[in-house]
């Protein structure tokens, strides 16, 4: 075979010269390259531009400008009770989400468990089984408030009263009780030693004496509503019953704070339930909406709130927005 005859019997075919590529360093008699890449900068390592080296990152930034910026405390003490008959509706969630967003950011918060199920207590890693001090004590007279307090694990300016499966009898026997309903109230008036700038009242699903003792004692009410079909049917007798309690009990009650919970952008529905709750209460809704979120759902399960569990998520950014939304609106006029 000549050099002119290929492999496949082509006749006449011209071989392909070999280029040299000096500028590269190639050396033709070898084939060998002294050229060396170009180091990849970190931000493309793909060691490091992963999905959950990302989500890291974002989660310790978001912790470090958390904690850098302080939010104002309140001229006075706000007390907030989280109130909504329909169960499954965020009140616990925003309960302890709002109240550790807030204890992140500088302000000294306390959770009062009024749940006999305990929840916000297991949220905020807080021991409540039967026999721990808790909310069922204060109120029937026991102890007081003060002896009740646990610091939440996660956070040194975090506190939780909590709840046990004791407090599950507490509506029959406060139905005897000299000031039932005022019970909760003066609990709270005394305490004073560690001065806290919130305090949010976990209301069980229900309008009984456990949330009345809850709407006496609190100046503000925080109404979780749900973006789906049934968010607004039982608010209207919730609000009856806030002003039944205004009238006769607590002249200082308002509504000042509705927030928007589950919400899930890709459904119209969503869009229509908002657009109807910012319609009826105006501008008491926060802007801030908290979106339908599995690891929300997650963070108690491990003793956590979202952002222990997940500082980088969707729902934890969500709740610390509405928490600095709700330290900088204005205190409601006493």
């Amino acid at each position: 075979m000549t050099p002119a005859q290929d492999g496949d019997g082509a006749r006449g075919a011209t071989p392909t010269p070999v280029v040299s590529r000096e500028t590269s360093g190639a050396s033709v008699a070898t084939g060998e390259t002294d050229w060396t890449p170009e180091p990849v900068p970190p931000w493309k390592d793909p060691a490091v531009d992963t999905p959950i080296g990302a989500e890291a990152e974002r989660a310790v930034s978001l912790l470090h400008a958390a904690k850098a910026k302080h939010l104002p405390r309140p001229r006075s003490q706000r007390v907030f009770t989280i109130a909504n008959q329909k169960g499954g509706v965020g009140k616990t969630t925003t309960a302890v989400n709002v109240a550790a967003a807030l204890a992140l950011q500088g302000l000294n918060t306390l959770v009062i468990d009024l749940d006999p199920q305990g929840n916000a207590s297991t949220a905020l890693g807080i021991e409540h089984r039967e026999g721990t001090p808790s909310s069922y004590e204060v109120l029937i007279g026991e102890i007081s408030l003060e002896e009740a307090l646990q610091r939440s694990p996660h956070n040194e300016r975090l506190y939780c009263v909590p709840a046990t499966i004791d407090l599950a009898g507490a509506e029959i026997e406060l139905v005897s009780m000299v000031a039932r309903e005022g019970r909760l109230r003066n609990a709270l008036a005394g305490l004073q030693e560690h001065n806290f700038d919130y305090v949010f009242i976990d209301c069980p699903p229900s309008l009984g004496l456990l949330t009345i003792n809850a709407l006496v004692a609190a100046p503000e009410v925080l109404i979780p509503i749900q973006c789906e079909y049934y968010a607004l049917e039982g608010v209207g007798q919730l609000l009856r019953n806030i002003e039944m309690v205004k009238a006769h009990l607590n002249p200082h009650l308002e509504v000042t704070t509705v927030i928007l919970t589950m919400y899930d952008g890709r459904t119209k529905l969503a869009d229509q339930v908002a657009a109807d709750v910012r319609a009826h209460f105006g501008d008491k809704v926060l802007r801030t909406v908290i979106p339908r979120s599995v690891k929300v759902s997650e963070a108690p399960g491990y003793g956590m709130t979202i952002l222990d569990y997940d500082p980088g998520s969707r729902g934890a950014m969500s709740y610390l927005d509405a928490s600095k939304e709700l330290a900088e609106r204005a205190d409601i006029q006493r």
